[in-house]
């Protein structure tokens, strides 16, 4: 019998990345050694959520807070993130102008659904975490662009300028997943004023705008001098048509706690209101409470993300000096400087290289399957995130290791890689 399914659901794809890190899970739990890079989670053994924010989530659980919250956040929530984004973002908005929901990805679903009517066109830059699933539930069409390693893989103003006018929603992501890199002010801006112009072509004509979603969940995770421009402070015009999601998953090392935001205009945050009602995807409660909480006890914030970057830079800077090492010394390989988040870009140019066993690599899946086997270390290709599939740069996460895998990992790279033929 034929399975008779939507249209919509027969042509979701499950998330590659996940599939990946899923396979390579059963892989580990049937006893097979494999160090694994591939999802942007984080180990709690290693990365454990601030303390203070466990201490309130588990007394709000004892006050019996595990009733329906108020649907959007709990205002003294809103309020606190309100604060909290002031202070560390630089970003001025009130408690009605924020709706909080369970983690940012509803969020961005929610948002695509309030902008994009069907077959509107929605930018997605590419490589970049997996929008085009909730393109394609929300109907619309994508239009792709490819960034190039030149650029960070970050888009620049020529690379957008031909397909604004045909677009009604476009999607920014920094610090970037997967490529763990930061908008540059200058390139941001350019961006930004090619933005406010078209809409304001758009209002003389009295058409639909172009809106930004600005994904910004990694922004507390900047390394060193660099700094994540604010669009806003860019050009103040951009704020009647972008919305920024943020949250706690990645600031906090809270991948499982859910809590996530949107901040932007008041009309389309109260429509994103309306949405989440009947979709039911509302953070807990107790998690509410403990948040807002939280986020009142600036020294705590300050103390959690100064440890948590410096250990997370130290993991990532064991493979990136690997890495540069190795192009040094000749080998096929390239490296990006980590400046943001927990993602590693690395370059393997193995094609047509031989393994040790005689077989040469034709494919990027060839490459996966050559580091698989030789260095026991998993990573995600770029493919994996809207890429060209003859793309041959990877992403490595750091969130889920120590630093004595990481030293074992690299080295396990190196002599793959050495062995090459």
């Amino acid at each position: 019998m034929t399975l008779q399914i939507s249209k919509i659901a027969n042509n979701l794809n499950f998330l590659a990345t996940s599939a990946i890190a899923e396979k390579i899970n059963a892989r580990i739990k049937n006893g097979e050694t494999i160090y694994n890079f591939t999802l942007g989670d984080f180990d709690p053994n290693q990365f454990p959520i601030p303390l203070e924010l466990e201490n309130a989530i588990i007394e709000a659980y004892q006050d019996k807070q595990t009733n329906y919250a108020f649907i959007g956040g709990i205002e003294i929530l809103r309020q606190a993130i309100a604060a909290y984004l002031e202070k560390s973002a630089g970003l001025s908005y009130q408690a009605d102008e924020i709706i909080v929901a369970s983690g940012s990805r509803p969020l961005i679903y929610i948002l695509f659904r309030t902008i994009a009517d069907p077959e509107e066109k929605i930018i997605n830059i590419v490589p970049s975490w997996n929008n085009y699933n909730f393109i394609h539930l929300a109907g619309a069409k994508a239009i792709s662009i490819e960034t190039k390693a030149e650029n960070y893989f970050l888009p620049n103003a020529d690379e957008l300028k031909p397909h604004l006018a045909a677009a009604t929603l476009i999607s920014f992501n920094s610090p970037l997943n997967p490529a763990g890199t930061v908008f540059k002010e200058t390139q941001l801006r350019e961006i930004i004023d090619l933005i406010v112009e078209e809409n304001q072509t758009r209002q003389r004509q009295k058409q639909k705008p172009l809106y930004v979603l600005f994904d910004m969940v990694y922004r507390s995770l900047i390394y060193g001098d660099v700094i994540n421009p604010n669009p806003i402070k860019l050009n103040p015009a951009i704020r009647d048509y972008i919305v920024f999601i943020d949250g706690i998953s990645k600031s906090f090392a809270a991948t499982g706690v859910r809590i996530g935001w949107a901040a932007g205009p008041r009309e389309i945050i109260s429509k994103m209101r309306a949405i989440l009602a009947s979709l039911g995807a509302w953070a807990a409660k107790p998690e509410q409470f403990a948040l807002t909480k939280f986020l009142h006890n600036p020294t705590a914030i300050d103390h959690y993300l100064t440890d948590l970057k410096a250990k997370l830079l130290q993991r990532l800077n064991i493979f990136y000096q690997g890495f540069l090492q190795l192009k040094t010394q000749g080998h096929p390989v390239d490296v990006i400087e980590p400046e943001g988040a927990i993602y590693l870009s690395i370059k393997f140019n193995l094609l047509g290289k031989k393994t040790p066993d005689g077989k040469i690599i034709q494919t990027v899946d060839d490459i996966f399957g050559f580091l698989l086997e030789y260095a026991h270390v998993a990573l995600i290709p770029f493919y994996a995130f809207g890429a060209s599939h003859d793309s041959t740069w990877f992403r490595l996460s750091v969130g889920t290791c120590s630093i004595e895998e990481a030293k074992q990992a690299m080295q396990n790279i190196e002599c793959a890689i050495k062995n090459l033929g």
